[in-house]
């Protein structure tokens, strides 16, 4: 592990999301939909880590039945990895239980994969690989 890549947050509206943290004198770097996974992501760099805001873009998706479900607010924890094949071989060695097997492709070209709140204590906890290896 290097770090913690982002906090996802789910919200019902990236623009007025958005707004919050612009008044606390961030930027949004980069927006992007990203569709495999029905969502509209806004990125906001914070230190070394980002706030990585989530707006679905159809009723059916996981982040809208998140938001019907629990409302807005802290989705999953992103930590960044730097080999994703060698850690999800090791997890699923070891049992722990994941909601894709398959590693995907999200936002800014980043392979990730989702490790089930039941194998981390509670927490969906994504597991990120830059698409950048020098990152």
């Amino acid at each position: 592990m290097r770090q913690i890549d982002h906090l996802g947050i789910a919200v019902k509206s990236l623009a007025e999301a958005k707004q919050f943290y612009e008044k606390l004198g961030l930027e949004v770097t980069s927006e992007e939909t990203v569709e495999s996974e029905k969502v509209r992501v806004a990125m906001v760099p914070v230190g070394e880590s980002r706030i990585e805001l989530l707006e679905p873009t159809v009723p059916d998706s996981t982040i809208a039945k998140f938001l019907e479900k629990r409302g807005q607010g802290l989705h999953h924890l992103a930590l960044q990895v730097s080999d994703l094949s060698r850690t999800v071989a090791r997890l699923k060695a070891a049992g722990t239980r994941l909601i894709n097997d398959e590693i995907r492709i999200g936002a800014g070209g980043h392979r990730y994969v989702f490790v089930h709140p039941s194998s981390a204590g509670g927490v969906l906890v994504e597991l990120v690989e830059s698409a950048d290896p020098h990152q």
